[in-house]
């Protein structure tokens, strides 16, 4: 089954696998951080690496946000990129596309690409980019950071990156209007949660950026970081009607397929207001969508009545594999 490694597997291979004991490393891997974070003499260096595989048109633009989103997610400005590119040997174009749309990506953020590799692969049909993204945080904004008496906010619509994977992916297949495809296609370009993270950064106790199995696994993530209960109230979360339609004729729950585009973020209950106002004064969606409580079933989340503590998977896997077999 594709998706995700379980979190079993991550503590028992990965989590107690961590080489030499380094007392400036302020954030390591764990279950539900993204990024992790190293002190340093100027301060305190967020560090995150994604990989990426889509169409050339594409991947470039894609690779730098979703590397950057988890860095921004810590509080951090990115400021450097490294990017490693395995190609199709038989598509020398590739890389011309490619670095174009990487260079213009970095360049709208403020981020510099300052190393990486890249390489032709004969058993590759599609380009592969693996993207580390560094920036220095001040503060440090962790997933786990989350506290009972926080609200929880979400930044940006429920489902943008999901919505858009649908257009191209399943749109031809789907019953809804040209008009719903050609808007949802356009939502590609607005993945980036940086301008999000940058309201959220001087009040969130905890920021995460919800990826693969969407909003809701992203609640879950940070419920398990920050060993807590989460309170959500589904009709409080912004959702595009484009997001709406396709999910509505996919089959598909619009909380749990890719959530690139969002932010979900804790903050202190008196602040939730502010937060949220100060949010929609820059063009941002945003919601109080629930609260962080304590109880017997740390690690959860609540969701209209039905709880949720386990990985949750992508509904958009299934979809592509019924694609695969037909």
């Amino acid at each position: 089954m594709p998706g995700k490694v379980g979190s079993d597997d991550l503590t028992r291979h990965v989590f107690e696998r961590t080489g030499a004991p380094d007392d400036r490393v302020r954030q390591g891997p764990g279950l539900g951080e993204d990024a992790a974070a190293i002190d340093v003499p100027a301060g305190t260096l967020v560090v995150s690496s994604d990989p990426i595989s889509l169409a050339a048109s594409e991947i470039g633009r894609l690779g730098v946000a979703v590397a950057c989103n988890d860095v921004a997610a810590s509080g951090a400005e990115p400021a450097w990129l490294t990017v490693v590119c395995l190609l199709p040997s038989d598509a020398p174009d590739t890389l011309d596309v490619i670095t174009a749309d990487l260079d213009a990506a970095a360049a709208d953020i403020g981020a510099a690409i300052v190393g990486g590799h890249s390489e032709y692969v004969d058993a590759l049909t599609r380009p592969i980019l693996s993207l580390t993204a560094l920036g220095f945080a001040d503060p440090f904004v962790p997933t786990g950071g989350a506290r009972p008496g926080d609200r929880v906010v979400l930044a940006g619509p429920a489902g943008l990156e999901g919505t858009a994977i649908l257009a191209a992916d399943f749109g031809e297949s789907l019953d809804v209007s040209a008009e719903t495809i050609d808007t949802a296609n356009t939502f590609f370009s607005e993945i980036s949660v940086l301008p999000a993270a940058r309201v959220l950064r001087e009040r969130a106790t905890a920021m995460h950026d919800p990826t693969e199995g969407g909003v809701l696994a992203g609640l879950v993530e940070l419920a398990a970081a920050s060993d807590v209960e989460l309170s959500i109230e589904r009709e409080s979360i912004p959702i595009r009607p484009e997001t709406g339609r396709l999910c509505a004729a996919a089959g598909v729950d619009p909380l749990r397929i890719f959530g690139s585009g969002a932010l979900v973020a804790t903050v202190p209950g008196d602040a939730v207001d502010e937060v949220v106002a100060s949010l929609a004064e820059t063009g941002i969606d945003a919601a109080d969508i629930g609260r962080v409580t304590t109880g017997e079933r740390t690690g959860s989340v609540t969701l209209d009545g039905d709880t949720y503590e386990e990985p949750i998977e992508d509904g958009l896997y299934p979809l592509w594999e019924a694609l695969d077999d037909a």
